[in-house]
């Protein structure tokens, strides 16, 4: 078997644990194709935790379940004993064992040399666990004054303990996402809400949504197959690297991000493939008619959103998606105070919280901090462009094309340091190109304190909305 797998790992370019790693992940697709099959509301709830503890043990070893475990344990104690300060205690304790366990595994570094432990999926866990915490604390509050997410996820009840496990584990939907509410999941296990049975439209079928995640999937690992020999990231250590030209060296940023980005758009393929034909993956039916069925809550990515964004305001919306969805709500919107505009801060302290969720190589934490500083450069481009009346078409267009051009450009310069991750080689890339993708969003930055556009006049029709 030892040498199977050997073999196996060897023509796909990858380590035995990555192999045994992703041939479970694949296998979340009929683990979740059978949950359909069991009957009752608590067998759903059991099968749900236990396929998920059996894949990740098969996965990552019997300390995985462990690791899982801690984290669930405090997050499920706070809500018992420290309701109203579940979510508070619940965020701070499940973040700080997050971070214990990037330290002592250094799982970035592991994952660049080929191997894989379970603090990925215990990422994925965290986010879960707190968001559980803080709508059960939510359920406290009075509806008035809540944001629709908050009315929408707040738990009135506490979840019983199998529920609960079942929600964190569910399916191996843990390993890689995407991150969902467990509202949701308690909905569709006991088959209410938009799940409940109707006799006006028939049960939505995951056939057809879930063979497009396969194909998307297939496409993806091929590409990146095909990519990584040519655009290596050993090749930012490498003294070739250093004799090209400045244009070379930025091309080639490009492309290593380019690259890069298709393996994440095959793991998010596959994790939508298995919530999709799970059916939790379902979010409703569209307004064409005849209505189709949205598969929305599975969706992690949109690759051509994110090839071809025009702005990187648009980027969250359209990359790791319901993880930016997460911090969306639990992090950006509740820092914001009453009665005032989010500002430069709340953006930083999102960013910064989700460097980190991913670890602490500075490498992520730089990642980040210029992620935040390419929004709000791009926030500027778009408020000058929407200064242009639309009957001036060409000056629109013009600015469009920049802020496209933008974000092209700081994107997969700021993604060097989220790849080779240490302080060193990150700097070391920044500077071969001048740090031009530092300079220029900061550059926009202060002109966007200096050339202040007119407020685009507002129509009678949009006075009166």
């Amino acid at each position: 078997m030892d040498m199977d797998m050997a073999s196996m790992a060897a023509v796909i370019g990858v380590s035995i644990p990555v192999l045994r790693f992703l041939l479970c992940f694949v296998a979340t697709i009929p683990v979740s194709l059978l949950w359909r099959l069991v009957p009752g509301t608590l067998p759903r709830h059991l099968y749900a935790a236990l396929s998920g503890a059996a894949l990740s043990y098969l996965s990552f070893g019997a300390s995985s379940n462990l690791h899982f475990l801690i984290p669930m344990a405090m997050g499920y104690t706070s809500m018992l004993l420290f309701r109203p300060y579940a979510g508070v205690m619940t965020f701070f304790t499940g973040f700080a064992y997050l971070i214990g366990c990037h330290v002592y595994y250094m799982s970035g570094d592991a994952w660049k040399e080929g191997g894989i432990d379970a603090t990925g999926a215990l990422m994925v866990l965290t986010l879960k666990v707190i968001s559980c915490a803080i709508n059960y604390s939510d359920g406290l509050l009075k509806e008035e004054g809540l944001r629709e997410a908050q009315k929408k996820n707040r738990l009135i009840r506490c979840p019983s303990l199998v529920e609960y496990i079942g929600y964190c584990l569910c399916c191996g939907s843990h390993f890689a996402g995407p991150v969902y509410e467990i509202k949701d999941y308690l909905e569709w296990t006991e088959r209410k809400g938009m799940w409940a049975p109707s006799q006006d439209r028939p049960r939505p079928s995951p056939i057809g949504a879930t063979l497009r995640a396969l194909l998307q999937a297939a496409i993806c690992m091929g590409l990146y197959l095909q990519l990584v020999p040519h655009f290596p990231l050993s090749r930012f250590n490498e003294p070739i690297y250093y004799e090209w030209g400045f244009w070379q060296r930025l091309f080639f940023q490009y492309m290593s991000g380019f690259t890069a980005r298709w393996k994440y758009y095959f793991i998010w393929s596959i994790s939508e493939a298995s919530l999709v034909i799970s059916g939790l993956g379902f979010s409703g039916w569209s307004d064409s008619s005849p209505p189709r069925p949205l598969w929305d809550r599975a969706k992690n990515v949109d690759v051509l959103g994110v090839e071809f964004a025009t702005s990187a305001v648009q980027l969250p919306l359209v990359w790791n998606i319901q993880v930016s969805t997460w911090l969306r709500h639990y992090v950006y919107e509740r820092l914001i105070q009453k009665g005032k505009k989010p500002g430069f801060f709340q953006l930083l302290a999102t960013q910064t919280i989700s460097a980190v969720w991913h670890g602490l190589y500075p490498g992520y934490i730089i990642f980040f901090v210029q992620s935040a500083l390419m929004i709000a450069g791009s926030r500027v481009i778009y408020r000058w462009q929407q200064a242009i009346s639309p009957k001036n078409f060409l000056p629109r267009k013009i600015l469009t094309l920049a802020n496209f051009a933008y974000t092209l450009l700081v994107l997969n310069y700021s993604c060097i340091g989220f790849m080779v991750l240490s302080l060193k080689e990150t700097l070391a890339a920044y500077q071969s190109v001048y740090f031009v993708g530092t300079i220029t969003p900061i550059v926009f930055i202060l002109l966007g304190y200096i050339i202040k556009p007119a407020r685009p006049a507002k129509s009678k029709t949009q006075k009166t909305q």
